[in-house]
């Protein structure tokens, strides 16, 4: 989390036992294509205990682990999210033409994520704590391209699933991307990044309706005759 190192264990300690009762419920469904999707949770807690670790850092003046963290961090931020969130979804989907559509997205963040990579090993990326807040300085060439690219990628890629939750999740985390840009525009990194791993339990519902669902109809007892 954003706003401190004991905020951001707890977080990443919430996500732990929130992304182990997700991937309990995808494991129930017995579709191991749906397992990228319900490990969303556990990725953001790894993300969040990592920027408790870089809190900590300035705290004993540890340069090196610093510089390493930040790395991590940024390669989750940066690389990972646009790359994985929308292969994620497209396995959920079944064949038709959001399928088909997902593809282009899944193409955006593999070139935008490619692009960022190279940005951050050619300008390393810095971490710094300013207020209550973590921010990460790192030149943004092409910055309009970049970001719509992104969103594409992580946030408008759920919202063509047919599955509700997951609609729900790709339009909840385009209005953080909103609240965390006009109100957190200098540390819009780390807000944004924390908002979106709140919005883990959005998955969570996902799969724990699913798993409902299919527990009812078991459970319905079979009609004969004409009713």
């Amino acid at each position: 989390m954003c706003f401190s190192a004991t905020a951001s264990f707890s977080a990443g300690a919430l996500l732990l036992g929130l992304g182990a009762l997700t991937m309990r419920a995808a494991l129930a469904t017995h579709q191991r294509r749906e397992l990228p999707f319900a490990a969303i949770p556990l990725l953001f807690a790894i993300q969040q205990l990592i920027e408790g670790v870089i809190w900590l850092t300035f705290r004993v003046d540890a340069p090196l682990l610093n510089s390493v963290m930040t790395h991590v961090y940024s390669f989750f931020s940066h690389v990972l999210w646009p790359v994985y969130v929308p292969v994620a979804v497209l396995l959920l989907e079944p064949t038709g033409w959001r399928r088909r559509a997902l593809f282009a997205f899944v193409a955006a963040g593999v070139a935008v994520g490619a692009y960022l990579l190279y940005i951050l090993l050619a300008f390393p990326v810095v971490s710094r704590p300013t207020g209550q807040h973590v921010e990460y300085v790192s030149p943004h060439f092409f910055a309009a391209a970049t970001m719509t690219l992104y969103l594409m990628s992580t946030a408008l890629s759920p919202v063509l699933s047919t599955h509700p939750m997951v609609r729900v999740f790709g339009a909840l985390a385009l209005l953080s991307f909103g609240a965390a840009y006009t109100f957190y525009a200098t540390w819009f990194i780390s807000v944004w990044c924390f908002f979106a791993a709140l919005l883990s339990a959005v998955i969570y519902l996902h799969f724990a309706w699913r798993g409902a669902s299919r527990g009812g109809l078991r459970r319905m007892p079979a009609t004969t005759g004409l009713s």
